[in-house]
C-alpha cells in the first residue's frame, strides 16, 4: 500500500501572494475558471488560508487531516468522515451547519459558508493529481508529497546546506 500524500509547507519560501488561496477557490468553483468564479453565487471558497505571523513570515494553513480528527468525533450530524484514501471530508448533503467542526479544530482551518449554512474544508482536490493550491504556488512553499518522500527531500537539502556550510 502506498504511503498517502499531505501537503507540506515550506513557510521559508511563502511570499505571502495569495495564489492557492484564488486557484482553490476557482477549483470549487462550478465553471473552474477565474472569471467564472468571480461571476458565481454564492462565491466559491477557498479553503486555504494564510497568515501572516512574526514581522514577516507568511504560513499557508489547510486542514492537516489529524489522524484523530476532533471535527469528524464532534460532528453531530454525521457530515464528517474519513474516505479510503485517509482523506476527512464534509458531506455537505449532511452538514446542517451547526458549526461544532469548526469549534474544535485545532488549526482553525474549517471554514462556514454562511450563505449555504455548511461548514467546508480542505479536501485536496479529488479530482486532481496535485491538489490546486500545489499547483499554483509560483515559490514552491506548498508541497504534495508523502511523509517518507518529504522527510527524504528535507534530509538531503539538510546535508547539501552542511556540505556547502564546511566548504565556506
Amino acid at each position: 500500500m502506498s504511503q498517502p500524500k499531505e501537503i507540506f509547507v515550506r513557510t521559508d519560501r511563502c511570499v505571502g501572494c495569495r495564489s492557492c488561496i484564488n486557484a482553490c477557490a476557482v477549483e470549487h468553483s462550478e465553471s473552474k475558471t477565474l472569471f467564472g468564479a468571480v461571476m458565481q453565487t454564492p462565491r466559491p471558497k477557498s479553503r486555504v488560508y494564510v497568515e501572516w505571523v512574526a514581522p514577516d513570515r507568511k504560513v499557508p494553513l489547510v486542514c492537516r487531516q489529524c489522524e484523530e480528527a476532533p471535527c469528524m468525533h464532534a460532528c453531530i450530524s454525521g457530515a464528517i468522515h474519513r474516505d479510503d484514501d485517509g482523506v476527512v471530508r464534509t458531506d455537505s448533503d449532511k452538514c446542517i451547519g451547526c458549526w461544532t467542526c469548526v469549534m474544535v479544530c485545532p488549526y482553525g482551518v474549517i471554514g462556514r459558508h454562511l450563505e449555504e449554512h455548511k461548514a467546508y474544508r480542505c479536501d485536496r482536490c479529488p479530482d486532481r493529481d496535485v491538489p490546486a493550491c500545489v499547483s499554483a504556488c509560483p515559490t514552491g512553499a506548498l508541497i504534495y508529497q508523502s511523509v517518507p518522500a518529504y522527510a527524504k527531500t528535507v534530509r538531503q537539502n539538510a546535508s547539501h546546506e552542511l556540505v556547502k556550510a564546511e566548504r565556506g
